[in-house]
């Protein structure tokens, strides 16, 4: 993987990329490889996987918060729910350097590579912190004070909304990042998103150049404020989803 090779596959889903930024990405590939070889970070190694299944996939979103950004025409607050290794939160941050990124894990070793990565990148305006969604989701510091909360392969769509809901403020939008299922998980969870203050706003297609998967952004709009009991604690999410 080269910059140039970045920068190449990053124009051909509309997102331009400077060799600054190129060459931020190519040190976080660095870095992934690194730590994977101390603990099970990710399942992706090679170059080629981990340019279009984590750097392209996370760029995919760029698209549509330019777009937020572009009608607020004010900096965002964004949090990346379970982050992991910092897809999408990382390159979007790096694809936009004027966001203001919150990465939240569970994992303590995963939090703590996301802040290595800060660190070794200069990065500014962002921070990863140690948290659940069913506990965050409740603190008056995340509650409703996000512009955009995003998640990629974090849960079904039903657990996923009562995670993201609760984290975007009224006028805000959730960004739930899918594979080909997408539309029928965003019609299954019709019903959640609605109790948890939310409106189905599209279901948007996204490809990536040389794989042949179907991908899809699902974006809700929080409408009006999600009631007090949410999100449900210990687990309540995953075990029983809203209908």
């Amino acid at each position: 993987m080269t910059e140039n090779e970045i920068r190449e596959a990053a124009g051909a889903i509309g997102v331009p990329l400077d060799s600054q930024q190129a060459g931020a990405l190519m040190r976080f590939r660095d870095l992934l490889v690194e730590a994977n070889r101390r603990f099970n970070l990710t399942a992706l190694n090679d170059d080629a996987s981990i340019l279009a299944l984590h750097f392209l996939d996370s760029l995919t979103a760029v698209r549509v918060i330019r777009a937020i950004q572009a009608e607020r025409g004010t900096t965002l607050d964004l949090i990346d729910v379970g982050t992991g290794g910092g897809f999408p939160g990382l390159p979007l941050k790096i694809a936009l350097p004027e966001l203001r990124v919150t990465l939240m894990d569970s994992t303590a070793k995963k939090v703590q590579f996301c802040n290595e990565v800060i660190r070794a990148l200069g990065l500014h305006e962002i921070r990863a912190i140690q948290d659940r969604a069913e506990e965050a989701g409740h603190r008056p510091e995340h509650r409703e004070q996000y512009d955009v909360v995003i998640a990629r392969a974090v849960a079904p769509m039903p657990t996923l909304a009562e995670y993201l809901l609760p984290l975007a403020r009224v006028g805000g939008t959730c960004i739930a990042m899918k594979g080909s299922d997408a539309p029928a998980e965003a019609a299954r969870a019709a019903g959640a998103i609605a109790r948890l203050g939310g409106a189905l706003s599209a279901v948007e297609p996204v490809s990536l150049p040389g794989r042949d998967e179907r991908r899809a952004l699902i974006l809700i709009s929080k409408v009006q404020p999600t009631p007090q009991p949410y999100p449900r604690r210990g687990g309540a999410p995953r075990k029983s989803p809203l209908k």
